[in-house]
């Protein structure tokens, strides 16, 4: 090519290469400086648009914790294991989603209520399969799991009435309680604290102890533990593991109020059976239906609410008729009276709108019992708790409730206690 052609032919590559930096729009249209507040006002609006939901702000209680997990994924084998077995069984996931719907949401607001991790809200999965009723051989109840000593050191009520532990708010408060102890007493290891809630901080420090004098790492996985406890920890993060990559189905729980809170002052008795068979499986934590003895408030659906509060409020028109009545004796007191049948003083004057402890012969006590209230059954060969529970047409968990029992084996000769309405 010579070099007049070059010369000639150079401007043109310059104007053609010059063409992929022009601007988006072409020089001949006209100039957009005129408004260019509209221009920003455009992009606002669509970020505002496509801004994420808060994890309050999401339709299922269920992504409301998947959207603040915060704990590492594990890779170790008793997880891995854990998550496999999740996996074998697919449908075990629809139960637990089924007994948590009532508590979860409630849960979930407390654990983040005190900015702790919120794989705090699936202990109870772990714990007793959201079963609010459910007991251990070592006489732990209700969704945590709480033993009566843990029960007792952090003030809640076990009484012959009312059991603290089955009831999702004194539990909850108190489990919570629990962990933040723990946590500060671990140094602010949520995995040794998690395995000591369900060990005991004394069993978790030696292991940590021993292992520090063999020169071993201490993190939980290092840990000679006993082998519930050892699958403890790894039950909980293969939960939240499953949960977090949505491998596994969680069936959705509404992410708002299912429950709401009644206050209860004194005693009451809620005569209407309806009612009350609406409300027992909220209430696990009132032993002997329908008498509320003893217990700070009683739990009902929050579409219900106000419904409720007007019951309570109106327990003077209380049918007595199905409860048993005491016909005061020479030499009774209402001390003696309320003693020999295990209620409070208080209680017995509530019951019968006693002002002061002056008594009559011959006057009517009605007493927080139904009448024909108790019965002491023994178990016979081929006797089930299905049977018994069938037989007096009670339900099989109030019968595991009356008497501690922690599993549906009976043995010849077991003496159960029945408690039977007279309606």
């Amino acid at each position: 090519m010579s070099l007049n052609r070059f010369i000639r032919i150079l401007p043109l590559i310059v104007i053609l290469s010059g063409c992929e930096t022009t601007p988006e729009k072409p020089s001949s249209q006209p100039d957009i400086k005129a408004n260019p507040n509209i221009v920003v006002k455009e992009q606002n609006e669509n970020i505002e648009q496509i801004a994420p939901l808060s994890p309050q702000e999401l339709d299922d209680v269920w992504q409301r914790i998947r959207a603040q997990l915060t704990f590492s994924n594990s890779s170790h084998p008793d997880v891995q294991q854990r998550i496999a077995w999740y996996l074998s069984h697919p449908n075990y996931m629809d139960e637990i989603s089924r007994r948590a719907e009532p508590y979860l949401y409630y849960i979930v607001t407390e654990v983040e209520k005190r900015n702790l991790p919120i794989e705090l809200a699936l202990m109870p999965l772990i714990e007793s399969d959201f079963d609010a009723s459910a007991y251990s051989h070592k006489h732990a109840s209700g969704l945590w799991q709480l033993t009566p000593a843990i029960a007792k050191y952090f003030k809640v009520k076990i009484s012959p009435w009312y059991d603290g532990r089955q009831d999702v708010i004194d539990s909850t408060r108190a489990a919570l309680d629990f962990m933040e102890y723990l946590y500060k007493r671990f140094d602010g290891d949520w995995y040794h604290a998690i395995a000591a809630y369900n060990l005991g901080e004394g069993r978790v420090l030696r292991a940590i102890s021993n292992n520090k004098k063999q020169g071993k790492p201490t993190d939980f996985f290092s840990l000679k533990l006993p082998q519930q406890t050892s699958q403890y920890v790894p039950k909980l993060l293969a939960a939240a593991q499953l949960l977090k990559s949505q491998k596994m189905a969680f069936p959705a729980i509404a992410n708002k109020d299912a429950i709401a809170k009644i206050a209860i002052s004194g005693s009451v008795i809620l005569d209407n059976k309806a009612q009350w068979q609406q409300l027992e499986p909220l209430n696990y934590g009132v032993i002997r239906f329908p008498a509320i003895i003893d217990a700070p408030h009683l739990v009902v659906p929050a579409s219900e609410q106000k419904q409720f509060e007007t019951m309570i409020a109106d327990q003077d028109s209380n049918d007595y008729s199905q409860w048993q009545h005491y016909t005061v004796k020479r030499g009774d007191s209402l001390s003696v009276i309320a003693k020999r049948h295990k209620v409070t003083l208080s209680q017995l004057k509530a019951f019968n709108n006693l002002k002061n402890s002056t008594i009559r012969i011959g006057q009517k006590l009605v007493l927080p019992q139904l009448a024909d209230t108790q019965i002491e059954h023994k178990v016979k060969s081929g006797e089930s708790l299905w049977k018994i529970a069938n037989h007096y047409k009670v339900s099989i968990t109030k019968l595991k409730q009356w008497n501690s029992l922690s599993s549906d084996r009976l043995k010849v000769g077991d003496k159960l206690t029945v408690f039977l309405s007279a309606s």
